[in-house]
């Protein structure tokens, strides 16, 4: 008899923690708020008739989710994905092409310094062959603030 409680106490545990790693896989996919449909409409109003291809390339290749998130695993919003998120909610809007096309625009005429109401706007970057939030290396580290968790115990 120990035998076989041992095999569905270990088969319990494994259900366990089926259920957790799925549960953290979904709250981290829905916290990143990065759809598909958001790049598509920036793609279709910036990219697709940009008169610098190589840019263009750039940004379809290289820049990509970057355009909105800084740092790895896309959790956090850079300076233009911030003010997208302000006027889109993630849940109701991911698939409004109308509504994301009008964010979208509305963010365009925004500084990209908002300390500096004389700063270039974020469609003059784009104009400019600019990633509208920076460039691509200091888009790719932590952003300012993160905190790093180190592991305790030793291991």
């Amino acid at each position: 008899m120990s035998g076989f409680n041992s095999r569905s106490q270990l088969a319990g545990r494994l259900v366990v923690a089926a259920a957790l790693v799925s549960c953290t896989m979904l709250s981290v996919s829905t916290s990143a708020r990065a759809y598909v449909e958001y790049q598509k409409v920036f793609m279709t109003e910036y990219i697709a008739e940009h008169t610098d291809k190589d840019f263009a390339k750039f940004v379809k290749r290289k820049a990509r989710c970057y355009i909105c998130h800084q740092g790895k695993g896309h959790k956090h919003d850079n300076i233009y994905g911030a003010h997208l998120a302000k006027l889109l909610d993630c849940k109701k809007d991911k698939k409004d092409v109308e509504k994301i096309t009008k964010a979208i625009r509305k963010v365009a005429d925004l500084p990209f310094d908002p300390k500096n109401k004389k700063s270039e706007t974020f469609a003059e970057r784009i104009a400019a062959s600019k990633l509208p939030a920076g460039e691509l290396e200091d888009l790719k580290k932590k952003p300012p603030g993160e905190e790093v968790v180190e592991e305790v115990g030793g291991k």
